[in-house]
């Protein structure tokens, strides 16, 4: 029955009908569903609720999607929020229930705004949830690029980085994904695509950085042998792994203190610089 306007305004007008529970109502029922599954009580605790989905799903009709399955999305969160509600929480339903109403609608509009992902960080989803907003704080209604002082503004209010904000804007501005064969001008002499600049590196770059730690590998490898078997162990352990061993740990191996193993990395870190720098003078020298 939302499939069209007139159906939308026929469920809005009937879930007016289902009753606003008080307090004691609504901690009875979700008690009735935590602890024996009553659906009865569930369905009760969701319908009650139908009216605040519907409230929230207003305030997100500015991203171009219709309001119906912002609704059903909306619902779909609704009904997660009171499976997970626990009433011996000390606060009500929709407290907690609408976080997950507007994760769920936050979700599908990212989903359907675009077949590119929008907001892959928390701060991604807030410029994206919070740019029209700021904008019309600072007055910046022009179809065009931000100002550079309100591109500074809105990226240090929000936590991202100015560029995230400019970009977002020109995606927002276009209304979602557009063609990149969409011509820029009214002549058609040049399209979208011819104008976007490409970030990557360029293949010398990339052979020459490739080589470069190459050459670091190798290096590091060949000073690590001017070390005892113990200081390369070390060393290995406490700087060279993804997870560093602690000190304590390496004191129970060798059974020293753990200044003693502080005093081996740091000689050790010394002679494998030295080393290192050794090698390379020899490298250039016969090079």
């Amino acid at each position: 029955m939302l499939d069209t306007d007139q159906g939308l305004n026929r469920y809005l007008a009937e879930i007016k009908n289902f009753p606003i529970l008080s307090p004691e109502q609504e901690y009875m029922l979700a008690k009735r569903f935590r602890e024996h599954g009553d659906t009865d009580a569930a369905a009760q605790l969701v319908t009650s609720h139908l009216r605040l989905v519907a409230k929230i799903a207003m305030r997100y009709r500015g991203y171009g999607l219709p309001v119906a399955d912002l609704i059903a999305e909306g619902n779909i969160g609704l009904m997660h929020g009171v499976k997970k509600f626990d009433p011996d929480k000390g606060f009500r339903l929709a407290t907690y229930a609408i976080w997950w109403i507007k994760a769920s609608m936050q979700e599908f509009i990212l989903r359907s705004w675009s077949l590119v992902k929008l907001g892959t960080t928390r701060a991604q989803k807030k410029l994206f949830f919070n740019l029209r907003r700021m904008k019309k704080n600072l007055a910046a209604y022009e179809d065009n690029d931000l100002k550079p002082g309100d591109v500074a503004k809105i990226a240090k209010d929000l936590g991202v980085a100015e560029t995230e904000v400019v970009a977002m804007n020109r995606r927002m501005l276009l209304g979602g994904d557009a063609s990149l064969n969409v011509p820029l001008g009214e002549e058609g002499n040049a399209q979208w695509q011819d104008v976007l600049p490409d970030n990557a590196p360029l293949q010398d770059d990339l052979l020459a950085q490739n080589e470069e730690d190459r050459l670091r590998r190798q290096l590091l490898s060949e000073a690590l042998n001017a070390l005892n078997e113990r200081e390369r162990h070390i060393l290995l352990e406490r700087r060279l792994v993804d997870e560093p061993k602690t000190l304590e740990e390496l004191s129970e191996v060798y059974h020293v203190s753990r200044e003693r193993i502080r005093q081996i990395e740091v000689r050790a870190f010394e002679k494998l610089e030295k080393a290192i720098r050794r090698l390379a003078e020899d490298r250039r020298v016969t090079s």
